[in-house]
């Protein structure tokens, strides 16, 4: 019987962001999908997004909306030798 391989994870166009908010809470990975970033705008697209998403959430739960106090770029998550 064959050994089977590890498929690599596919690439699925977003970008991911942590955001810190203004009560120094923090959300990780946020994901934002690429094609809205880059050219002038740089990552003020994904801002935009998220402030979206977020004024959806505060509907839907009930809780008041948390201002943004500064938003950065993941760090790419390190690969390890054996999943190549």
């Amino acid at each position: 019987m064959a050994k089977r391989t590890k498929s690599k994870p596919q690439e699925r166009g977003s970008v991911l962001f942590d955001v810190l908010y203004e009560d120094e809470s923090r959300a990780s990975n946020r994901r934002v999908p690429m094609e809205i970033l880059g050219g002038l705008d740089g990552d003020a697209p994904a801002r935009e997004l998220i402030e979206e998403q977020d004024r959806a959430i505060s509907e839907k739960s009930g809780r008041p909306l948390r201002a943004i106090r500064s938003l950065t770029r993941s760090p790419p998550r390190p690969i390890n030798v054996g999943d190549e």
